[in-house]
């Protein structure tokens, strides 16, 4: 989740510091919206946190012994 949170954080300062280049081309609503920039970040985080926890369960299952011994 490490890489999820750097590139969250990353896109978050991207959407804030750019956002004022789709004011021209936004109708009603800031390019800057704190909501929209809340909800897609929640959104990718959930997602990002789907598919990390599918291989985790998956790997957590898996006796230590046996595995070490497969290597």
């Amino acid at each position: 989740m490490t890489p999820v949170a750097v590139g969250v954080s990353a896109a978050m300062a991207g959407g804030l510091a750019l956002g004022c280049l789709a004011d021209t081309r936004l109708y009603g609503i800031d390019g800057r919206d704190p909501m929209t920039l809340v909800c897609v970040s929640a959104a990718i985080t959930l997602v990002a946190l789907g598919a990390c926890l599918v291989p985790a369960r998956r790997a957590a299952r898996v006796e230590p012994a046996t595995a070490l011994r497969y290597e």
